[in-house]
């Protein structure tokens, strides 16, 4: 039996020898790859702006750590695969975890942590995601052409006495819902709400200062907004077509729509009656719902095959052929689906366990800024390289979970990396991609 009260442990035997082991090793890292959150961040100065944004109320001449390093710690730890405020505890103590942040002393505790986020105001949510807007226009190389905002919304579950927790009949369970918006790989927006609303409330507000914010960085941009039919609210189409926005945005099947149809589908039936494949073809026509206050175009993707017909319609105010509308431009969105499952289940974006409704949302814009984080690094320093087009958890698993020993001395810190890490290539361009 292994010894583990005196934290001595045993795996059996080696030929003759005997396997032990022990949780005194010294300062070693299962996190060697911290150091490239580092350089990122040293980079784009990521955490530096977020701490710039949030309020921070203590005296002065009482603190022993600094917000910077705070929020540093916090994103690092979430890149890293912490996801709990308590992992923090033991990791304050983490020499590599130290070198990174910046300090070679113990680093923020729990309750350190706790009392930043039960602090939490709307005004800080607010102001963190204009860090994500900025971080975006500085990490552009040029002045763009066409931006496409894609923009979605998806459950947080909930599983304790929340603020604001309230039961969502799709999701069948407590939650909240959140609004993201991306533009491409980059979110631009992450807006925590309860579940118990229209999914798109606050969208066109939301869209109306994105909007205005990038225009005032490239006032000649194109802008395009992408969604799904839960989007296809009067305040979000007539804004768009005031401020010369394109959007492409799904609309709900009914009545009036499938009538509209029909004919359609009737000669896609009867090609099926006759080949036995499946059919598909894609129209457009001119369509006013009941609530519109004028036609607008609608584009429709209809099949018939064995189940029966299943037509799809979107509206836009974009000259787009209607196939290339369709196939190129609307279905695209689901790219942004995946990156919601990637800041959501990667960096734990839906981690709200707090009892408050705003320090839940500060949670949720700490994922999203960790979210940035890491794709930055995959913009920056993996480009060529197998993880170019990795998610979160696989750079985390492959790049970032490395064994290092840490040496320290009054003159230098000494990192001793794996010496048979697999990614050990990947790691050093990586580095040098990264170096100052």
């Amino acid at each position: 039996m292994p010894n583990c009260t005196a934290g001595e442990m045993e795996f059996g035997r080696l030929g003759r020898r005997v396997i032990e082991a022990n949780f005194r090793g010294g300062a070693i890292s299962s996190d060697g790859g911290v150091m490239l959150l580092r350089q990122v961040d040293r980079r784009i100065g990521l955490s530096a702006a977020t701490a710039m944004a949030l309020n921070d109320p203590r005296t002065p001449e009482r603190i022993r750590h600094e917000l910077r390093d705070m929020v540093a710690q916090r994103l690092y730890g979430l890149c890293c695969g912490y996801e709990d405020l308590n992992d923090h505890d033991r990791l304050r103590h983490d020499p590599l975890m130290q070198t990174a942040v910046g300090k070679t002393s113990e680093l923020a505790s729990s309750p350190t942590f706790s009392r930043l986020e039960t602090r939490a105001t709307r005004a800080e949510v607010v102001a963190l995601n204009r860090v994500l807007v900025e971080q975006f226009i500085a990490a552009q190389p040029s002045i763009p052409a066409e931006l496409i905002l894609d923009i979605d919304a998806s459950d947080v579950p909930l599983h304790g006495d929340q603020e604001c927790s309230q039961f969502h009949g799709y999701y069948d369970h407590y939650c909240y819902l959140p609004l993201y918006v991306f533009c491409g790989q980059a979110m631009l927006a992450c807006l925590l709400r309860p579940s118990r609303i229209d999914g798109a409330k606050h969208a066109a507000a939301v869209i109306k200062l994105l909007v205005t914010h990038l225009r005032q960085a490239w006032p000649e941009v194109r802008i395009i907004v992408r969604g799904d039919s839960g989007f296809c609210r009067q305040p979000l189409l007539r804004w768009c077509e005031r401020k010369g926005v394109g959007y492409v945005i799904g609309v709900a099947r009914n009545v009036r729509l499938h009538k509209r149809v029909q004919a359609w589908e009737a000669e896609l039936e009867a090609a099926f009656s006759t080949q036995g494949t499946k059919q598909r073809t894609i129209r457009e026509f001119r369509y006013a719902a009941d609530s519109w206050m004028i036609e607008r175009r609608v584009v429709t993707r209809l099949e018939y095959g064995s189940l029966g017909a299943n037509p799809r319609f979107v509206v836009t105010n974009l000259e787009v052929p209607a196939a290339d509308l369709y196939d190129k431009l609307y279905c695209q969105r689901g790219e942004a689906e995946n990156r919601i499952k990637e800041a959501q289940l990667d960096l734990f974006g839906t981690r709200a366990s707090c009892h408050k409704f705003l320090a839940n949302g500060l949670r949720l814009m700490f994922a999203a800024l960790a979210y940035t984080l890491m794709q930055r690094l995959r913009e920056i320093a993996l480009p060529g390289t197998d993880l170019a087009k990795a998610t979160a958890a696989s750079i985390r698993v492959k790049l970032l979970k490395i064994g290092a020993t840490v040496l320290r001395n009054t003159r230098r810190v000494r990192i001793l990396l794996a010496s048979h890490h697999p990614m050990r290539e990947t790691f050093l361009t990586a580095a040098r991609a990264l170096a100052p």
